[in-house]
């Protein structure tokens, strides 16, 4: 009976070291993945690094960039005073071009602020450790970019003061919404993801705003720790602190995943469901989304690699960082240009007159410079992120980045007016021009996000300290340790 015992037991250990011939002459390669913070920086260098850009005086660069972005954005506050006093008709809206620019710019806006919900909640779900340099200046970004698209409808319904007439309230004159329209479906799609949006990003920043409160308590300075207390909410780095906290974060980043889909689609059926020549098809929903990451991940790069610059946050951003957000935009440009080829064989396939022609008349009709501005920067310009010479070059990354959202931009206005200023009556094709209400109170609108962004970069912690610490060699307890 012994020997049987001892047999088997024995029978695992003899299995255990009989291995195939091929796993003793293969090696598989360990492929290094590169550090996400540089020069092996401590966690008390951390700290005191993102602490100190709200710690320290304000630099001069700080208060010239704040004075212009205020100066821009008073040209959206001229513009919209001026509107409520005149009439929503010095926005150049004439038939048949009855949305132009008020719709082009809300739809632009709302594509800015999608990179923020990918890179904090999608990324964070796979696990990207990547994005944790990023992710709070791009959470900033998408509220701030929801802001500046929400001036656009609430002052395109005219009487700005019977703007809540959108949502479903009682009211004296017994008026309901239209729950068939998509412009209903955008109040109630956006107005969530500005929700979760803020509350994703305030969830975020608690540790952080812990951190400052007991800085500036220890610096004697009362009022900002009070500040920075109150909104820190009792936060003490406990352990069932953590916990809470993570599974808050956990479950906003599950709710906010949908979202990043969702809403450009509700935006996209904005045309998808109306009969118009160029709109009616059904690539919108995800051609829109495609296109709105893309030009998020591009404004992304236009507001990071200049901090990352003068704020000298080498270490914590670095070329990985922008390689990856690189490559995001590549594949997400090489959709959008795909999009674009696969709507002129639907045209061709589906044997439709009056699609056939919308599609020839943006590429050669009256718009032909926007439609191929549009191209070149939403096709040909990626194309550049595949050369790692080129990612390499911040400088050019920065101007590509711009091209991306000039793009974007042209992109909904050829959607948009080609379709509305050519559809089935000759008789009523007109020319959208747009006046200089129109042309202020939209580059306003990039003073109004500059002053946010400024103050957000001022005031609140640009990185999530925590997270940042997590992905650094000592923070692993496995580790190898360094010779």
């Amino acid at each position: 009976m012994a020997d049987a015992d001892t047999a088997a037991f024995a029978a695992p250990a003899i299995l255990a070291e009989v291995k195939p011939a091929i796993l003793t002459e293969v090696r598989p390669a360990e492929l290094p993945r590169p550090p996400l913070v540089l020069n092996n920086r401590s966690f008390a260098w951390i700290t005191d690094k993102i602490c100190g850009i709200i710690e320290g005086p304000t630099p001069r660069w700080w208060w010239i960039s704040f004075g212009l972005a205020l100066f821009v954005a008073s040209f959206t506050v001229a513009g919209l005073t001026y509107l409520v006093a005149t009439g929503v008709g010095v926005w150049g809206l004439r038939s048949p071009a009855n949305w132009g620019w008020a719709i082009v710019n809300f739809v632009f806006w709302i594509g800015i602020g999608h990179a923020g919900t990918l890179i904090s909640a999608i990324l964070c779900l796979l696990r990207q450790k990547w994005r944790t340099s990023i992710n709070r200046a791009a959470e900033a970004m998408t509220i701030f970019a929801v802001v500046c698209a929400g001036i656009f409808p609430t002052f395109h319904v005219g009487r700005v003061w019977m703007a809540w007439y959108l949502f479903p309230l009682p009211n004296s004159n017994g008026i309901w919404q239209n729950f068939r329209s998509p412009l209903e479906w955008d109040v109630f799609a956006v107005s969530t993801y500005g929700t979760v949006s803020v509350l994703f990003w305030y969830v975020g920043m608690i540790p952080d705003l812990g951190v400052l409160r007991d800085r500036f308590t220890a610096a004697g300075k009362k009022f900002r720790a009070w500040f920075y207390g109150f909104f820190a909410m009792g936060w003490r780095g406990s352990n069932r602190h953590w916990s809470n906290y993570e599974m808050a974060y956990l479950i906003l980043a599950g709710i906010a995943t949908p979202l990043v889909l969702s809403v450009h689609t509700v935006v996209s059926f904005d045309f998808a469901v109306s009969l118009i020549p160029g709109w009616h098809t059904t690539i919108f929903p995800p051609y829109f989304v495609a296109g709105a990451i893309y030009s998020g991940f591009g404004m992304v790069l236009t507001l990071v690699l200049p901090l990352r610059a003068v704020l000298k946050l080498e270490d914590l951003v670095t070329q990985y960082h922008i390689d990856n957000m690189c490559k995001i935009a590549l594949a997400t440009g090489s959709m959008v240009g795909y999009s674009y080829m696969m709507e002129f064989f639907i045209a061709w396939y589906g044997a439709n007159p009056n699609e056939g022609f919308t599609f020839i008349n943006r590429a050669f009709g009256p718009y032909v410079w926007a439609y191929w501005t549009m191209v070149t920067c939403n096709v040909v310009v990626p194309q550049f992120f595949w050369f790692k010479s080129v990612r390499r070059n911040t400088a050019f990354v920065w101007i590509l980045s711009i091209l991306v959202n000039v793009g974007m931009w042209m992109e909904r206005f050829v959607i948009i007016v080609t379709s509305l200023t050519r559809d089935f009556l000759p008789s009523s094709w007109g020319y959208f021009t747009p006046t200089v209400v129109d042309i202020f109170t939209f580059f306003g609108t990039f003073g109004v996000f500059s002053v946010l962004f400024l103050l957000f970069v001022r005031f609140l912690p640009l990185m999530p300290m925590a997270e940042i610490k997590a992905v650094t060699p000592q923070a692993d307890a496995h580790a190898h340790p360094r010779h």
